[in-house]
């Protein structure tokens, strides 16, 4: 029951929006009905049918046919019915059509509000399915606002938000500004889907890379792992695939132009780009350059690496604040523990009188227990010679003469 002819809107819906065109038909359906019985006061027995025909919503009400009639708006005596079908019978159901007048207005209005509903759920659906597949992605926006520290970013389609934790400490944005952003999260919330963006993100460090370098975005080099601290420095480990290609150098590029886009983008944030080697002792004296090492002990079980650095070098490779070796052990996945020339001479030094002392202890028990046994032996040779001694018969002198 509607006032216009309704084929033409929601072809239209179907068609500019990618609206179900069964799914928005039974939304009207259900909204004029629930318009109805509200109207009605839910106290008779309504059905809601789309007439294809002529365009419209058209609501039917349905009565029991009795004898008796008990409830005037559920209930119609057998002689009233007969007069609409004489082939009515007692407990059949008769439906009869509603008139446009009695709420036309009303049903137009909902059938409005059912449209721009499903228009903009669709939208919203839409979005969520567009940016759904694309996390992991780099994006391009421009700064709307400020909310609460967040920001708001404008994508085209639709606005995403750039958390303040997501922020780099030093980046300040005005409105209008252009931003460059890595898509971390797309989620569907209660006022449509939320796009979490972030500047923070390691992964936006390889993506970066990706587009500067052909090598990177082709696979010849492959980005094995990515660490930041995120507007101070960031660390980058890369192995070729292709023994002609070095990958440094390919990161690099011609006079550091390719890196130099990447910090630039990173609004200066340092970037050191290591050789990967399976090679735990060498790679873990790669990721700590610029300082040079002199040695490394490896604890296999407790994935420890002990790193023993001349004294000049000991400030070089903990960095600043520790940053450079902070750095190299998420970068590696294993503990250092970063010691000088000087103080691992001193903790051999203090390990060696101990294990000395040791050794003086097991000398000297091992020569008591030496002597002992020469003194239990010469008293056992001692008590051999008295039993021969006593086991001979004495010589007389004429047995000697003969």
């Amino acid at each position: 029951m509607m006032v216009g002819n309704l084929n033409h809107i929601i072809d239209q819906v179907v068609k500019d929006k990618g609206i179900d065109r069964e799914v928005l038909v039974e939304a009207l359906e259900s909204a004029v009905l629930s318009a109805a019985n509200k109207k009605f006061r839910n106290t008779r027995d309504l059905e809601a049918h789309y007439n294809e025909e002529i365009g419209e919503v058209e609501v039917f009400e349905f009565v029991t046919v009795v004898d008796e009639v008990v409830d005037s708006y559920k209930e119609i005596d057998l002689a009233e019915a007969k007069e609409m079908d004489p082939d009515v019978e007692i407990g059949d159901s008769l439906g009869m059509m509603l008139e446009a007048g009695s709420f036309s207005r009303i049903a137009a209005q909902t059938a409005k509000q059912v449209i721009i509903q499903k228009v903009r759920e669709a939208e919203r659906e839409g979005v969520y399915n567009e940016f759904k597949d694309r996390v992991g992605e780099v994006v391009n926006g421009i700064v709307r606002r400020y909310e609460r520290g967040d920001l708001i970013v404008d994508l085209g389609r639709a606005e995403a938000l750039l958390p303040s934790r997501e922020q780099v400490p030093r980046e300040n944005y005005r409105q209008s500004d252009r931003v460059r952003a890595y898509i971390s999260e797309v989620k569907m919330a209660t006022k449509g889907p939320q796009i979490v963006l972030s500047r923070t993100h390691p992964s936006l460090l390889i993506s970066l890379f990706k587009s500067e370098v052909p090598e990177v975005a082709e696979g010849i080099v492959e980005i094995k792992g990515a660490v930041r601290e995120p507007g101070n420095r960031a660390k980058i480990a890369v192995v070729s695939h292709d023994v002609d290609v070095d990958p440094v150098g390919a990161c690099v590029g011609m006079r550091g132009s390719r890196v130099q886009n990447v910090v630039t983008e990173l609004r200066g944030e340092r970037i050191d780009i290591i050789p990967w080697t399976p090679d735990t002792a060498r790679f873990a004296c790669a990721a700590l350059a610029p300082a040079e090492v002199s040695r490394v002990y490896i604890d296999e079980e407790g994935q420890a690496l002990e790193i023993i650095v001349p004294d000049d070098q000991l400030s070089l490779a903990i960095g600043k604040k520790g940053q450079n070796v902070r750095l190299a052990a998420k970068l590696i996945g294993w503990k250092i523990d970063i010691k000088s020339e000087t103080r691992a001479q001193e903790e051999e030094q203090e390990e060696t009188p101990a294990a000395t002392a040791d050794d003086a202890l097991d000398a000297e028990n091992s020569e008591n227990t030496e002597s002992t046994e020469n003194t239990e032996s010469t008293e056992s040779s001692e008590s051999e010679v008295s039993e021969v001694t006593a086991d001979r018969e004495p010589i007389e002198p004429d047995e000697a003469q003969d």
